[in-house]
């Protein structure tokens, strides 16, 4: 059966499905006015995870049925379209790269001798969304880990010439940090901006000894040639940040130890300094030049947002606007499988379960007899599995305007296989949402539970990030360990997480799916109804560095 005749199929039996199950009445719950309906979250879910969507990949055809699956929903929800010209979908430009050979990468000793290293066993090549190809030749220099925090006092650069030259750093961030704050640090992106901002033409990322560890370097051979993704801005141009200083290649212990030959500091004394907590390390001019050739593949591809409003009621506040995010995409048909396998990566958690809570909460308002005070805007974003490039583009291109968002809630791979009674409420303590995500737990019954994996800094890792780095203060919540949790968490994580076996054959708990959205929807009415718009923590690391004196968000 051909995709579009399979799709328009499940699609018809839905609504005939979901229909009558929408309506149909079921006892309140004392603490809310909603009732979340498990039914109509498994119809969704049972179209957006259906083979027919391959995967739903951003740029294809898979993504473009569930996309248009979403803004029939909405439609059908009374939801107004969000974004231009009366349509729900929100176009992103896609820009699409990956490395076309393994280039290469020789260094030439301070003795003038050259010496080619190794690909695959010393190093891996990074792509380029800017030209297919791309050569740079310079002198090395070792900056340590490449962090500079002020409010630490450090400073990895302090004493260092880097301009025209090509900075090494070390993978990640001190242990010291705070793990949050560790993420935002070790962030190749936030490195490279701040390599540019030293003058330097390039960086090649260095293994260490943990890094090596916790995943072999030779493991990334086999997916240097994947498919990579950013937007297209204005000009047509791919959004790269610090893009006079591209990332050129990673290298592994193999490859440090030919770059390290006659430094002025051992590689063992480096990789011994970085994995202490402090990670401190002077950096110095390494003796060689590198010389780093990259040819890449560059595709332009479309995808979209689904973007809903629905409108506020109070007439001063219904400018303010709390959206509700969620990712429509997931990775798409694995090509990697074992012939005859299953190779469709349905994401059946990974995120049909967030849309569909998404869905079922844009229902619980558009049902309430009291309307909320703020504007609610539902969005469905795209490409959050190649780097979180459709909320990256919707943060900085709204459908409203920027300085009007005043929260965003965000809904991700929501592990939905046991009776879950605690909830981890990311980023709500950065900021004044902590105490409306605590009421509104409290009215559904469930406790709020600390990070219990800090050192994965899940905080930086969804798509709700993006508004973070806009300013605005953002909340992204997870089913919690207790009652099971733990095990189920971690069992997905190891055995189904992106692998064709997310898929709808998962003992799916729908009772614990209406539980999240009830949730998420009583977060949601908490903020929609404050009388004050959400600000940071007065001295809150991620307040301080994007919503600074003079942002709404600003602490006050």
């Amino acid at each position: 059966m051909s995709l579009s005749r399979r799709a328009a199929l499940v699609s018809a039996a839905l609504l005939m499905v979901a229909q009558p199950v929408l309506a149909a009445p079921k006892a309140k719950t004392p603490a809310s006015s909603f009732t979340p309906s498990p039914e109509a979250i498994r119809a969704h879910m049972t179209f957006l995870a259906d083979d027919a969507m391959e995967g739903r990949e951003a740029g294809t055809r898979g993504y473009d049925i569930a996309a248009n699956y979403v803004a029939a929903q909405y439609a059908l929800l009374g939801v107004k379209p969000g974004a231009a010209n009366g349509s729900y979908h929100q176009r992103v430009p896609l820009l699409a790269f990956k490395n076309a050979s393994e280039g290469s990468f020789s260094l030439k000793g301070a003795d003038g001798q050259d010496s080619a290293l190794k690909f695959g066993e010393d190093y891996l090549p990074s792509p380029q969304a800017q030209a297919t190809e791309v050569s740079v030749s310079a002198p090395l220099v070792f900056v340590g880990y490449g962090v500079v925090a002020p409010e630490k006092g450090r400073d990895d650069y302090a004493g260092l010439d880097v301009k025209g030259k090509i900075v090494v750093l070390l993978t990640g961030a001190p242990t010291s940090f705070q793990t949050e704050e560790r993420a935002h640090y070790g962030n190749g992106t936030v490195k490279r901006i701040e390599a540019a901002k030293h003058g330097a033409v390039g960086v090649i990322t260095m293994a260490t000894t943990s890094s090596e560890k916790r995943r072999p370097f030779e493991r990334g051979v086999a997916g240097y040639r994947e498919w990579r993704m950013t937007w297209r801005n204005a000009q047509d141009v791919g959004y790269v940040r610090g893009v006079s200083a591209p990332s050129l290649a990673s290298i592994g212990l193999k490859g440090a130890a030919k770059l390290f030959a006659g430094a002025p500091t051992a590689l063992d004394a480096v990789l011994a300094a970085a994995e202490t907590p402090d990670g401190v390390i002077k950096g110095f001019d390494l003796p060689s030049k590198a010389s780093v050739s990259l040819k890449s593949e560059i595709e332009k591809r479309e995808s979209s947002n689904v973007v809903g409003v629905i409108e506020g009621a109070d007439p001063t506040l219904k400018a303010q606007t709390i959206v509700l995010s969620a990712h429509l995409d997931h990775t798409g048909v694995n090509d990697h499988g074992k012939p005859g396998a299953d190779k469709i990566n349905n994401g059946a958690l990974d995120n049909a379960s967030g849309i569909a809570t998404l869905l079922e909460v844009a229902r619980g308002f558009k049902n309430a007899k009291t309307k909320p005070k703020r504007t609610i805007l539902l969005v469905a974003v795209t490409a959050e599995e190649k780097g979180l490039i459709g909320s990256e583009y919707f943060a900085n291109n709204p459908t409203v305007a920027k300085a009007d968002i005043v929260a965003n809630v965000n809904l991700d791979m929501p592990v939905l296989l046991y009776p879950f009674t605690d909830v981890i409420a990311f980023g709500a303590d950065r900021s004044t949402l902590g105490p409306a995500v605590a009421k509104a737990a409290g009215r559904v019954g469930i406790a709020l539970s600390g990070d219990p994996m800090p050192e994965e800094g899940l905080f930086t890792r969804s798509d709700h990030y993006r508004f973070v780095e806009q300013g605005i203060p953002s909340v992204f919540l997870m089913t919690g360990f207790q009652n099971g949790g733990e095990k189920g968490f971690r069992d997905f994580l190891a055995t189904h997480y992106h692998k064709p076996s997310d898929d709808l054959n998962l003992p799916i708990d729908y009772q614990a799916a209406a539980k999240f959205a009830l949730v998420n929807y009583e977060i949601a009415r908490e903020l929609a109804d404050a009388k004050d718009r959400p600000v940071w923590k007065k001295g809150d690391f991620f307040g301080s560095q994007f919503a600074p004196a003079g942002h709404p968000s600003a602490a006050k």
